[in-house]
């Protein structure tokens, strides 16, 4: 994995995180107060005076201890939980952006909504927001449960087949915030990351505009290769005949931070690398090694995927 994975998990940098780093504390900490008392019980029952002992072993103590207490604390904390949950994954409301992310095996598939619903930029493994604002990811399954979780910016939401669930995150600062697939989902799920990049509202609206036009034409050798070795049947680059479903979007792929759903970093060498040996990087994804293509149009094919900004 890149730098900064596994994410830090307390450590909020937006108003969705901070609840639940919060309930997180508060379960550690009762956690911790119960355990004590147990144990504390526990040092009495067998070390104690006789005394002591005959109290542990009342029957005033074991209604409190063993039915009232749990009742009333783990009560509290469903509740507590329930709350921040609830504002969490609260259904999109009039005027807030929202992002259609679909778990695939073992990719994450995304797409930005206008207003009406309809995608209108599509994108892969990677999400990009405006600081400062609540953006509602629209989270479906293409194939098993996944699970997404960005730590940082809100809390683990699944991702079940046939359930589009709800999950409402926001970036108080521009950065790079990592994610994970938080559900075991076969294969590779450990290589099954997730890049979120807030950016300045203006940038945001830039890069949201240079996202929906299509490639730029290229007269690079590694754009015949790419057509003659079949990826178009699998890839989309809008702008050219390459139309296929079943795999990323690689309009702009070489804007992208990372390959191979967050375990490498995006330059020509490691695209060259992903494309030759695939299966020998993340054992298992639904890409085949291309091991046909000798080292010069594999440089190509890199060089040209590198170019689509």
């Amino acid at each position: 994995m890149l730098s900064g994975w596994p994410p830090p998990v307390l450590d909020p940098a937006g108003p969705f995180a901070g609840p639940v780093t919060t309930v997180a504390w508060v379960l550690f900490i009762m956690g911790a107060v119960v355990l004590t008392l147990v144990l504390v019980a526990l040092g009495v029952a067998l070390f104690g005076p006789r005394r002591w002992k005959r109290r542990v072993a009342g029957e005033k103590l074991v209604w409190i201890g063993g039915l009232a207490f749990p009742v009333v604390v783990l009560t509290g904390l469903l509740i507590y939980g329930l709350s921040v949950t609830a504002r969490v994954a609260d259904t999109p409301r009039p005027g807030e952006m929202r992002v259609r992310v679909t778990g695939e095996m073992w990719w994450w598939r995304v797409a930005y909504l206008d207003g009406q619903g309809r995608e209108i930029v599509q994108d892969a493994n990677e999400v990009h927001i405006p600081a400062g604002r609540p953006v509602v990811l629209e989270l479906e399954s293409a194939d098993v449960i996944h699970s997404v979780w960005i730590p940082r910016l809100g809390g683990k939401t699944d991702m079940i087949p046939g359930r589009r669930n709800f999950m409402r995150l926001q970036a108080d600062e521009p950065g790079v915030y990592a994610g994970q697939c938080a559900e075991y989902c076969g294969g590779p799920h450990a290589l099954m990351g997730l890049v979120v990049v807030a950016h300045s509202p203006a940038d945001f609206a830039a890069w949201r505009v240079k996202q929906a036009a299509p490639a730029a034409v290229s007269g690079l050798p590694g754009a015949a290769v790419f057509t003659a070795s079949g990826c178009g049947a699998c890839h989309t680059i809008r702008g050219t005949e390459a139309n296929g479903l079943a795999g990323p979007d690689l309009t702009h792929v070489g804007s992208r931070q990372t390959l191979g759903a967050g375990i490498l970093p995006n330059n020509q060498g490691t695209m060259a690398g992903w494309i030759a040996d695939s299966q020998g990087i993340k054992p298992g994804n639904r890409m085949p090694s291309y091991s046909v293509l000798n080292g010069q149009e594999l440089r190509d094919v890199a060089a040209y995927l590198e170019s689509l900004k």
